[in-house]
């Protein structure tokens, strides 16, 4: 039980010291690891009919939820292949859905892999799925936090993320979905007697657009009853990083000590809010809604993302538990 507490005092002290680190998803998910070990450990203590009941819930739930997992996993590929198209980005999804199941099959498996060369291998590939699965539950559940942080008082700007044109210079329903959030914290802003933040967009010009992406941007918000004095561009960015230090560079030349609200679709808020700290933009990352179909694809993308960002630890304690079962299968 120590050891819990102080797993969640260290969360806490890190959620308050900045909320967009990802090491506040990896506390997060140690301290509740920690709570459910200990919880286990109380079951013995009930009487016998509700230990039983606890035992079926920590068990059996995890193994019928994975089964479900991999099965929506794999209709979700189905659906983003038919509606987004056959690029390798939609098919995540899918593809994990079958991951799933292969290492649930490898699991079942494993007794008949005794005293032959394959066990350490297949050990190895279960502490690997393990460990990513890990990293991917604490991100998932401190997304799901963060996404529920509430932004008090008036900000400066509220700083809109570009992304694709459609035909190159329409706004595709994803960004709309920015674009409105946007427009939605700036008109709750004046209706509550506070100034009139800048609706900053942000996004440069693709290969394929005609135009760049932040003008493309502040005519749709114009359209929709944005006054034009209000809206301003930010048109040289390719990347989030680019969006994020450029547009840092126009608010603290407007006003240096500037509070902000940076806005992008929720699957991605997270991220963006890591990047925002790296770039040294003082403001949280709010999220818009996303089509329910293309969030689980999208949010393994990030995950993805997330992960080959910290590659040196995470490729250390890969190659770690590789160098365990190594040795242990030495020695055995």
């Amino acid at each position: 039980m120590v050891m819990t507490v102080l797993l969640f005092a260290l969360f806490g002290l890190s959620v308050r010291q900045d909320r967009r680190r990802f090491r506040n998803a990896v506390l997060l998910g140690l301290a509740l690891l920690s709570l459910s070990g200990w919880l286990l450990g109380k079951v013995g203590q009930l009487p016998p009919g509700v230990a039983v009941a606890a035992y079926l819930l920590v068990f059996a739930v995890p193994v019928v939820g994975v089964v479900a997992l991999g099965g929506f996993l794999v209709a979700n590929g189905v659906t983003m292949a038919r509606r987004e198209g056959l690029r390798p980005a939609n098919l995540l999804s899918g593809l994990l859905g079958v991951a799933v199941f292969g290492l649930v099959a490898l699991l079942v498996g494993l007794g008949r892999l005794q005293g032959t060369p394959l066990l350490p291998v297949a050990v190895a590939v279960l502490l690997l799925a393990a460990y990513v699965s890990f990293l991917f539950l604490c991100f998932l559940a401190y997304a799901f936090l963060y996404g529920r942080i509430a932004v008090r008082g008036d900000v400066d700007y509220v700083v809109m993320l570009g992304s694709g044109l459609i035909g190159g210079e329409r706004v595709p329903p994803l960004l709309a979905s920015r674009l409105r959030k946007g427009l939605e914290i700036h008109d709750a802003q004046l209706a509550r007697g506070g100034p009139a933040p800048v609706l900053l967009t942000s996004g440069g010009q693709g290969p394929d657009e005609k135009l760049p992406e932040a003008e493309a941007m502040a005519r749709w918000l114009v359209e929709q009853g944005a006054p034009a004095d209000h809206v301003q561009e930010e048109n040289r960015s390719r990347t989030t990083d680019e969006n994020l230090r450029f547009s840092h560079e126009i608010m603290t030349a407007g006003k240096p000590d500037y509070r902000c609200v940076v806005v992008t679709n929720n699957f991605h808020a997270f991220r963006a809010a890591m990047t925002a700290r790296q770039s040294g933009v003082p403001g949280q990352v709010l999220g818009s809604p996303t089509a329910r179909y293309f969030r689980p694809s999208a949010t393994l993308r990030e995950f993805v993302a997330v992960f080959w960002e910290h590659k040196l630890v995470n490729l250390g304690v890969c190659a770690a538990l590789i160098a365990l079962v190594a040795f242990v299968a030495t020695r055995g």
